[in-house]
């Protein structure tokens, strides 16, 4: 009857030896693993703490272990709030598009730099595609404003042609496709940094044996480029899904304004008002806060059983 248990621990033993002798071997790369290890340990484990807030009333001179439980009272009152769901809707339609309409230019453009033949031009392509993602939003939404805004360059430019003023920063019918093509613009290009990698890594036999049998670069695209980074495509897919509650407040809060809030204002820019524009209640705050975290949780995991569910490897 003891042997059993024996069995388990030598077995545990002997895989705990194998284990280090590898952190061992490759120890130089796991030490490249510790900056990333101990960022998500600081900024995303350890704020776990506070996450008790949510079922708290929040006192300054008592702190967050001293502050008097509420139960789900910080979460009744955020459902009980128009202006949180229409916040949320905001949030889902925004994601939404654009993961619908932005999501698949990184993928073709991807595509089309990797058919490109002269090496420079496609180097130079990269960075200029590549570079407007280290601009800050708060500079990408100063050269959008002065650029559409009533007294913009745009808007100068029709007005001396003798056409009418445009506004799209303040017609609603409008805004959100000009956030989801701001961030195309801003994004795109780095997006296409792994799949541009991916295409890189496909044995190149498989292009020269489509060229032999006569195949087009159309043929080659469909049959050896697409197949061979679509599971890339799956992945990077599950994780846009997985954070759609997190709708980008850095380019919304800095390019919207009140004439748009009815469709624009997201999950996050109404926690900044609730929290610093109002009197602060840190209590609601974080229950809005764990409301969209669990969200994307079940996002992602319902993403990732459909993917499954259509043949694909899925991330979880």
């Amino acid at each position: 009857m003891n042997a059993l248990p024996k069995l388990k621990t030598d077995d545990l033993k002997a895989n705990t030896s194998t284990l280090l002798k590898k952190i061992i071997k490759y120890k130089y790369f796991y030490l490249m693993l510790l900056p990333g290890l101990l960022y998500l340990f600081i900024f995303k484990y350890i704020p776990m703490y506070g996450i008790q807030l949510a079922f708290k009333k929040f006192m300054f001179n008592k702190g967050i272990t001293g502050s008097p439980w509420v139960g789900l009272e910080n979460f009744r009152y955020i459902f009980s709030e128009a202006e949180f769901w229409n916040a949320v809707k905001n949030t889902v339609i925004i994601a939404f598009m654009k993961i619908g309409l932005g999501f698949w230019i990184s993928v073709v453009l991807a595509i089309l730099i990797s058919e490109l033949r002269a090496p420079r031009f496609k180097k130079k392509l990269q960075v200029v595609y590549t570079f407007p993602h280290f601009l800050s939003w708060v500079i990408v939404s100063g050269i959008v404003i002065n650029l559409l805004s009533n007294s913009g360059a745009i808007n100068n430019l029709l007005s001396i042609l003798g056409f009418e003023r445009i506004s799209p920063l303040t017609d609603k019918g409008i805004f959100r496709y000009l956030l989801v093509y701001s961030e195309v613009w801003k994004e795109a290009g780095w997006g296409t940094i792994l799949y541009l990698a991916a295409i890189t890594g496909i044995d190149p036999t498989l292009y020269e044996a489509a060229t032999i049998d006569g195949a087009s670069r159309w043929d080659k695209i469909k049959y050896i480029t697409w197949p061979s980074i679509k599971g890339l495509v799956v992945v990077m897919l599950l994780l846009s899904i997985g954070q759609m509650m997190n709708a980008g407040f850095m380019q919304i809060f800095n390019m919207y304004n009140p004439t748009v809030y009815d469709v624009a204002d997201i999950i996050d820019t109404y926690v900044y008002r609730i929290t610093f524009e109002r009197a602060p209640d840190f209590g609601v705050s974080t229950a809005v806060g764990m409301f969209k975290g669990v969200t994307n949780l079940i996002l992602l995991l319902t993403a990732d059983k459909v993917a499954k569910k259509m043949g694909h490897s899925g991330i979880i």
